[in-house]
């Protein structure tokens, strides 16, 4: 079978970067092979993300680009099958099938394993095709095996939202809450580390919500699946998101106390500090209560470090509401976070509310909110100077004989190291800080069995 070339373009969340993997997955029985640019493409694929700002717009602009490459394969004789899979394609499908002519397909993110099927079609001149439907089967069942491809990998184990916040689409585009069964995640995660994965991050879009079928028939929580999968051999590390603050339980929270590969970083979008804006927002919890599981995390392993989301300029937020926010930041010390400003989504209760505040104010107060986060991530990772850590390396660095890798709260940390040395985990000893990554030196001994880095030492900074 004579090799296509597709093309993939993932905006926005994690769970996106696994779906692209797993559409990828889907495609391959059907001879395509993933290129790294849209030039020549047999398929190319926009997997969309509703939740960042603009993101409509952004899917447009980049449809655009492509015609130019669609007319110029058409004119050579060939033909660039374009798609809009995700979560614009599920909330705005019909509008961009009567906006862009270019796209052959619209996929939600629920239905991307009848992606072959709905190629097929339009490879036999059947029309253009959408699917945006909710099916009764879980598309787990019908996809391929996921295969590591790298030492870090993603394991989806959970899809939905039941919480319905007022400004956010995901229960309308990927649907309500399911988990899947314990025993499919343990087959592929064991699976997974059997081809050299190390480091496994649990995915879901409330993935906290977890409450799949356990081995034992039970229901189980996040905190049990998460003992189950650290006991599978070659789980160095797990990690897990996207949480929700009203999902942290007594058993997770303990799971971080009894489990050593559970890293001590959790994401924990709080979105602000202000409980008028959270009840606005339809959270579901207070300030104080969200602070209240800070604590608790922390008392379960001091080491415990956060990231979080922000969204600024909500309508009706004061300057007391946005206050209240950076109050918040200055107790927690978010080290790493998103932060956005409000922008209505069609469709969601928020988008109709009253007291927009004016763009310009809004960007006033996210650029000051970013300052003070960065300002925090600099001083954290100033701190680590000196500090001894375990880095599992995932990707080769910028330099000749350079690695990078991921400390246990997520930092980038780029050392000397020979590439053999790609997918292990070593004693690293930072040497160098910077706001966004750190430098460091492998400590002789601890990377490998048989491999002697000697007197390494770092090269080249972050």
């Amino acid at each position: 079978m004579a090799k296509k070339k597709l093309y993939i373009k993932s905006y926005g969340c994690q769970m996106n970067v696994y779906d692209a993997g797993r559409m990828a997955d889907v495609m391959a029985p059907l001879g395509f092979d993933v290129v790294e640019a849209p030039d020549g493409a047999d398929l190319v694929i926009l997997n969309t993300c509703h939740i960042r700002e603009k993101a409509a717009e952004k899917v447009f602009s980049d449809l655009g680009r492509l015609r130019p490459l669609k007319e110029g394969k058409a004119a050579e004789g060939g033909r660039m099958m374009v798609a809009v899979a995700g979560c614009v394609a599920q909330a705005e499908g019909a509008e961009l099938m009567a906006r862009a002519p270019i796209v052959d397909m619209v996929v939600g993110p629920q239905a991307y394993h009848r992606l072959p099927e709905m190629v097929a079609k339009v490879e036999r001149q059947a029309g253009r095709q959408i699917d945006t439907d909710f099916p009764v089967e879980p598309k787990f069942d019908f996809l391929p095996a996921p295969r590591a491809s790298g030492p870090a990998v993603f394991v989806s184990i959970q899809e939905g939202c039941d919480k319905f916040c007022t400004f956010c689409v995901v229960p309308y585009t990927r649907g309500a809450e399911y988990s899947r069964p314990a025993q499919d995640i343990l087959v592929e995660v064991k699976r997974l580390a059997s081809q050299g994965a190390r480091e496994f991050t649990l995915l879901g879009q409330n993935v906290n919500a977890y409450h799949g079928q356990g081995l034992d028939g039970g229901d189980w929580g996040l905190g049990r699946l998460v003992r189950a999968v650290a006991e599978i051999e070659g789980v160095d590390r797990i990690r897990y998101t996207t949480s929700h603050p009203r999902d942290v339980d007594d058993d997770l929270i303990a799971a971080h106390r009894e489990v050593p590969a559970l890293t001590p970083f959790i994401h924990l979008p709080v979105q602000s500090g202000s409980d008028r804006i959270l009840q606005a927002m339809n959270r579901g919890h207070t300030a104080a209560e969200y602070l209240a599981i800070i604590e608790r995390l922390r008392a379960a392993r001091d080491d415990m470090v956060f990231s979080s989301d922000f969204i600024v300029g909500f309508p009706g937020e004061t300057e007391a509401d946005y206050q209240a926010t950076m109050d918040l930041i200055d107790r927690v010390r978010f080290i790493q976070a998103f932060s956005f400003k409000y922008s209505p989504r069609p469709g969601t209760p928020a988008a109709g509310m009253g007291g927009q505040v004016p763009e310009e104010e809004k960007s006033r107060r996210l650029i000051a909110l970013q300052a003070r986060l960065t300002e925090i991530q600099s001083a954290f990772n100033g701190g680590c100077l000196g500090q001894e850590m375990d880095v599992l390396f995932d990707r080769p660095g910028r330099h000749p004989g350079q690695l990078v890798g991921r400390s246990p709260w997520m930092q980038p940390v780029h050392v000397t190291a020979p590439e053999m040395a790609l997918g292990s985990m070593a004693r690293v000893r930072v040497v160098k800080a910077s706001p966004n990554s750190l430098a460091g030196d492998v400590i002789p001994g601890s990377i490998l069995p048989g491999v002697d880095v000697g007197d390494f030492s770092r090269r080249e900074s972050a």
